[in-house]
């Protein structure tokens, strides 16, 4: 077995391929409705699909743009997106293994670089911004849409235990101002940001990553003895079901 984080990560999400296809909470959204208002009257854009996961970004671009490469690190996620966009009749769209801090495209290729719900999968979140600015064009957009740590420390520590718990190929979930200081040192423009809520069911959130029963009763045990204002944060319900704050961030060069 390989020692890259990276690999790592492939090999947790390997089986977990079809679930992501077909998880409703990746499949919808009102992120996803802004990507499509984004790329209307973009009919001759190259976009990059960076940690394309399910492939739904891919799914939305594909009929509004020229070309799609959906992108990831798991060769199982690629082959049922390759799959899913042939069923759709989405012939435009390719697929690309790679590591979002090494990624085998030229500079300046891409018209857009959208990456959703992917970033805190990386193990140089750093280097990825890097990546995204290099492969961008000098007139691009790139557009970065994941789940969004809290400030409150106490908080951010019982999140970050349980999505480990939860998934142990998690890295971790970065605040506001971890991603606008390394937007800036890396040279892309905050053009601007959209908060939302992603509410997260408890039985299909642990069903798509299927931990081991003993995780599952952890994270239950950590809901259920945190301190008032975490639950307050986290908008945790009698159910487990919680709730966790998401940034659109889109960018230009």
């Amino acid at each position: 077995m390989s020692n890259k984080p990276q690999d790592y990560v492939a090999q947790t999400y390997n089986p977990r391929a079809d679930k992501y296809v077909s998880s409703q909470v990746h499949a919808s959204g009102p992120d996803l409705e802004q990507i499509k208002s984004l790329l209307q009257n973009q009919s001759s854009a190259s976009l990059l699909d960076l940690g394309c996961g399910g492939g739904h970004v891919s799914y939305t671009a594909a009929p509004l743009v020229k070309n799609v490469v959906a992108c990831d690190i798991s060769p199982t996620m690629l082959e049922a997106v390759q799959k899913t966009a042939q069923e759709k009749s989405l012939q435009n769209i390719t697929t690309q293994k790679a590591p979002a801090e090494i990624l085998p495209f030229l500079d300046e290729q891409f018209d857009w670089v959208i990456s959703r719900f992917s970033s805190h999968h990386w193990h140089d979140l750093a280097q990825g911004i890097n990546e995204i600015h290099r492969i961008l064009k000098p007139t691009g957009t790139a557009v970065l849409i994941d789940t969004i740590a809290p400030l409150d420390k106490t908080t951010d520590s019982f999140l970050q235990t349980i999505e480990l718990l939860r998934d142990h190929s998690h890295v971790r979930n970065y605040n506001l101002t971890e991603y606008t200081t390394l937007f800036s040192i890396y040279g892309l423009k905050l053009i601007s940001i959209t908060q939302r809520d992603l509410e997260l069911e408890f039985s299909s959130w642990v069903n798509r990553t299927k931990p081991a029963e003993v995780s599952i009763q952890a994270i239950i045990e950590l809901q259920q003895t945190a301190p008032s204002h975490v639950k307050a944060n986290l908008k945790l319900q009698n159910d487990c079901s919680f709730s966790l704050p998401t940034a659109t961030f889109i960018l230009s060069k």
